[in-house]
């Protein structure tokens, strides 16, 4: 009589193991990390691809502004004062007959880079500084926080129009260098709550109970799980900056001519509402969707990485 019992396990192996196979790796229960997970939820949001692809296209005519328009910012032409959309001209002319299409794509320039650099100057010096207080505490700690108080208590726009009014140039540079220095102990102060956090975990325990270094479990263990909320806030305040910036130029301290940008078209727009409407409407317009998508965004990357949200 024929072994059917070996031939009945030998027919199923291979229908099992393809089954095993055909599993998804989102169907199996293997733990994933934090970032991994964020990426997941990230891929499932429609406002994620659709800031994306916002902000991907300002940074687009940021860098090279030639591919949307070939005049000038600067071609003006006195006998087109306020004229309204003309032939190759679709936004109309300003007071002083610049095209204002060309120079709403070329305002994004200046907005963008002061947005994008002073993200990055708060985000490094605030998670240095705050990072460094949560992990060693103490006197470090201490006068931090007490440095921290000191800049807390100077309404950011107001010093801006005391701090740069006295600041000759306008350029990019000192816009930048001016938000560094009073928007960094927001971020100081979330990275320092995010390090003590952190640290306190078992996995850090177990690093020092096998005698890491101080310098391997901050930056090997300790900064990868507490750069998530400085991250949210980061992409959040971007678009903050931005109109930081363009409310700063059009109070006349802070970008300054020939440096091309929605704030100080705005400024020199507003006398003109009523009788050049569309002076105002194009760069007020592109400063509201930059800033919108930049909030989009960070609203997104904080509910993928906050675990409470999902």
């Amino acid at each position: 009589m024929p072994d059917t019992t070996n031939s009945t396990v030998k027919d199923q192996e291979p229908t099992t193991l393809d089954a095993v196979a055909a599993i998804t790796p989102e169907q199996r229960d293997v733990p994933r990390s934090l970032w991994n997970d964020a990426w997941h939820d990230l891929r499932r949001k429609p406002i994620f691809y659709v800031s994306s692809l916002l902000i991907l296209f300002l940074i687009v005519i940021s860098l090279w502004p030639s591919l949307m328009t070939s005049t000038s910012p600067y071609a003006c032409d006195l006998g087109k004062s306020q004229m309204g959309p003309a032939n190759g001209h679709p936004f109309g002319f300003d007071t002083q007959g610049c095209d204002v299409y060309a120079r709403t794509i070329y305002g994004a320039r200046a907005s963008v880079a002061v947005g994008i650099f002073t993200t990055l100057g708060v985000a490094i010096l605030g998670s240095v500084l705050g990072g460094l207080a949560g992990f060693y505490g103490g006197w470090w700690d201490a006068i931090l926080s007490r440095i921290s108080d000191i800049f807390f208590g100077i309404p950011i726009l107001l010093g801006g129009v005391v701090i740069l009014s006295v600041i000759k140039g306008g350029s990019i540079t000192t816009v930048v260098g001016f938000m560094v220095l009073l928007g960094w102990p927001q971020v100081a102060r979330i990275a320092r709550g995010a390090v003590i956090t952190a640290k306190q975990q078992d996995y850090v325990q177990a690093a020092r109970a096998l005698g890491a270094s101080s310098s391997r479990m901050l930056l090997r263990h300790i900064t990868p799980n507490a750069l998530a909320p400085v991250i949210v806030v980061a992409t959040i305040n971007l678009g903050m900056y931005i109109s930081l910036e363009a409310t700063l130029s059009y109070l006349g301290v802070g970008l300054k001519p020939p440096t091309v940008s929605w704030g100080i078209d705005i400024s020199q727009a507003s006398t003109m509402i009523r009788n050049a409407p569309h002076m105002l409407l194009w760069p007020a317009g592109a400063l509201s969707i930059t800033v919108l998508a930049f909030i989009m965004l960070g609203d997104a990357v904080r509910d993928a990485l906050d675990p409470k949200l999902r």
